[in-house]
């Protein structure tokens, strides 16, 4: 590690560490663009989708901060797959999350763009150019501020928190104040209940509910910058990421509720990708319920930034391994960052950009792509999961505690997101199916080149 740099070390402490997990699932963005799709998949069972998700989510929170104590790692999930069940499982473990980054890049820059262009040119809102050009902008500046060092990236981070966290306060008070008494739907115990749901139901609904969520780990990938990272203690980046899954979970709830409360039906498909802005439309006149705008772009912000970090965080480590090409493992002498691995999302970003906007076939191979994130995601968090119950198999000997929190609710979760993987097949349509399954196998081609540049080296 000595030969390649450093990450800067001891710059996170547990709030920091929280605050970047919560960032990471984009909190409104989530609920302002994927709430019509939920509730037109389940109707107001998705308050209890999302919470069911939630505690399947929570049980992969376990497996990643147990996984942990083996040693801190930029990393993450694989590092700690790879020490596990070895270095091919490991090598394919973090190519899933770096594909699933790529195109959610595009996913995010462009909400981000739209929701800008509504603030200062609404005019502008439909126009190609102006939305790809924003959008890459937006791109750039998270990525220099990235770059220029993690402590940049953390103070940006809280203060966009900060400011989301104040608007959507604003609208929960005002949503429970005004139409609890005279709700669009009533609340009822059968929004909870499991009994409500059908497997179908339950594993339709879970396809969105899942995603609400992804995106906390970040803070596992910022685990060597992160205070007192000593193997086998408690770390602040388990800490953060226990606290900030805590507060995701009944985030995405009340947010789900005041959502139903406020909007009939209608409305909420009618809003589409904007639910947030409508339910403020409802609860506050111009200009202040532009303030949901605000929020999103702000949450839109706030999960580029942590996507860039993960993403480099865990190009950085495959590289330093040498499981890809070193070069990604370069670190900046000041700013002590993985600046080559923080380029290469950029640029692929930015490509990808002007690509969806100016070419129909790679719009349309994107927006398949964008679905096919899931695949990814349920696919590199089920191996995360299995690998903390394998790791620590021997602990279901030491009472209920350890049993439940080490093996079985990580195996369960990791259970569960295999069959969510399992499901979605049929329903995807192939070009889905292509990107989906065929971006983890494509990843068979960096890791054959990597294995034949280190029998090269050592042949040499």
């Amino acid at each position: 590690m000595s030969d390649k740099g450093r990450l800067a070390g001891d710059s996170l402490g547990t709030f920091e560490s929280a605050v970047m997990g919560i960032a990471g699932t984009a909190p409104a963005f989530s609920v302002a663009v994927t709430t019509a799709a939920i509730v037109a998949s389940v109707g107001v069972l998705s308050v209890g989708s999302v919470f069911y998700c939630g505690l399947i989510m929570f049980g992969i929170m376990l497996a990643f901060v147990h996984l942990s104590k083996i040693t801190p790692h930029a990393g993450a999930a694989y590092a700690w797959v790879g020490h596990v069940f070895g270095r091919k499982w490991g090598f394919f473990a973090g190519w899933g999350l770096l594909v699933a980054s790529i195109f959610f890049m595009v996913s995010a820059t462009i909400p981000a763009a739209t929701s800008t262009l509504v603030l200062i040119a609404p005019q502008l809102v439909e126009n190609t150019t102006w939305v790809t050009l924003t959008a890459a902008i937006w791109l750039t500046l998270v990525t220099i501020v990235v770059t220029k060092g993690i402590k940049h990236a953390s103070h940006t981070q809280l203060i966009l928190t900060g400011i989301e966290t104040l608007v959507i306060f604003a609208l929960i008070i005002a949503a429970f104040t005004k139409y609890w008494s005279r709700p669009a739907h009533a609340p009822s115990f059968i929004w909870f209940s499991p009994f409500s749901f059908t497997p179908q139901l339950f594993a339709t609904g879970a396809l969105t509910g899942l995603f609400f969520y992804w995106g906390w780990d970040v803070t596992m990938n910022l685990g060597e910058e992160t205070k007192n990272g000593a193997a086998g203690k408690a770390h602040p980046a388990s800490k953060g990421a226990f606290w900030s899954m805590v507060n995701l979970i009944l985030f995405f709830i009340i947010m789900m509720v005041v959502v139903l409360i406020v909007l009939s039906d209608d409305e909420i498909a009618k809003a589409n990708t904007n639910v947030l802005y409508a339910v403020a439309n409802k609860l506050f006149p111009a200009p202040w319920n532009y303030l949901a705008v605000l929020s999103t772009i702000l949450s839109t912000i706030g999960t580029i930034e942590t996507q860039i970090l993960q993403f480099s965080r865990s190009l950085f480590a495959m590289a330093r391994d040498e499981m890809l090409h070193p070069r990604y493992a370069k670190i900046h002498p000041e700013w002590q960052t993985p600046w080559v691995a923080t380029l290469v999302i950029w640029s692929l970003g930015v490509v990808l950009l002007f690509g969806s906007s100016y070419m129909p076939s790679v719009k349309s191979i994107l927006e398949s792509s964008i679905l096919a994130i899931g695949f990814q995601i349920c696919f590199y968090m089920s191996l995360a999961g299995f690998a903390c119950a394998w790791h620590y198999r021997a602990k279901v000997k030491n009472g209920a505690y350890d049993a439940i929190s080490y093996v079985a609710w990580p195996f369960l979760a990791a259970a569960f997101m295999v069959f969510i993987a399992l499901y979605s097949i049929p329903t995807f349509d192939m070009v889905t199916n292509v990107l989906g399954i065929g971006g983890i196998l494509i990843g068979f081609v960096p890791l054959l080149l990597g294995r034949w540049r280190r029998a090269a080296f050592n042949a040499g």
